[in-house]
């Protein structure tokens, strides 16, 4: 479904993506792990398009999208589907009209039906009867949920998810990684995940990458990701601010790990 090889970004002198290589299997949950800074946004946005590499490529159903059209690449982008870290809602739009968005906007089909997909989604992922209200009426923990009925409503085939539970509660996040395995399984879709919540990451992932200095370092099951001996893998899946040697990370070890 998604593969990324041999993938280069620099922003400046700031060289961000390293040669990164990437498989990603139809239907799979990928996550990708790594610290701030580490290139995982910088990742999904070449995923999508919205960033070209500076060498290397991502093919997608085995299409190198940083060499399609315009027309093309919108195309293709009708494969995905993205829950926003922060599910990304217009404030001034009601709650089924975010959800219906581009099925309004660019499926062009009635307003009738777009509402009516629109609660049928918001249905699937447990907010019945908030069609309504306005995002400013929603919690935290809601307004991801209406940003994830948003991704869903046009049925997309790989589902994009940047940081699902940052900023939610422990419970409420629980409840999000819940919905995403949900999705997963009702629509057999293709999950690439980008979280620094390794609870989060053991929960939803077929398999887990770990993004280090621009290159993928260890991949594998969330079994063998937390058996790992890699001392990165290791600093980060343990929350530490020293090193496995023992040795103290200071902040800008920290930064450029």
């Amino acid at each position: 479904m998604i593969e990324i090889i041999n993938l280069h970004k620099s922003f400046g002198n700031k060289h961000v993506l390293r040669g990164l290589n990437l498989r990603i299997e139809k239907g799979e949950s990928m996550v990708i792990i790594g610290g701030s800074g580490s290139g995982k946004s910088v990742l999904i946005k070449h995923i999508i398009g919205l960033l070209k590499p500076d060498k290397g490529k991502v093919m997608v159903d085995g299409k190198d999208i940083a060499q399609l059209t315009e027309k093309e690449l919108y195309e293709i982008r009708k494969k995905f589907g993205m829950l926003f870290q922060g599910a990304a809602l217009f404030d001034s739009m009601k709650v089924w009209e975010n959800v219906g968005f581009v099925l309004l906007k660019e499926r062009k089909i009635s307003e009738k039906d777009a509402k009516r997909i629109a609660i049928e989604k918001l249905d699937m992922v447990g907010l019945s009867g908030v069609e309504n209200l306005m995002p400013s009426e929603l919690s935290g923990g809601m307004k991801k949920r209406v940003g994830l009925a948003r991704a869903i409503a046009y049925e997309p085939d790989i589902m994009l998810y940047d940081e699902p539970t940052t900023g939610l509660d422990p419970v409420m996040a629980d409840a999000i990684n819940d919905l995403i395995i949900e999705m997963n399984r009702r629509l057999s879709v293709t999950s690439v995940s980008i979280t620094h919540d390794m609870h989060s990451a053991n929960k939803i992932a077929d398999r887990i990458a770990m993004l280090h200095e621009g290159c993928i370092i260890e991949i594998g099951t969330p079994h063998e990701i937390g058996s790992s001996m890699n001392p990165s893998v290791r600093q980060f899946i343990n929350g530490s601010s020293v090193w496995p040697a023992g040795e103290v990370v200071d902040e800008i070890s920290f930064r450029r790990a």
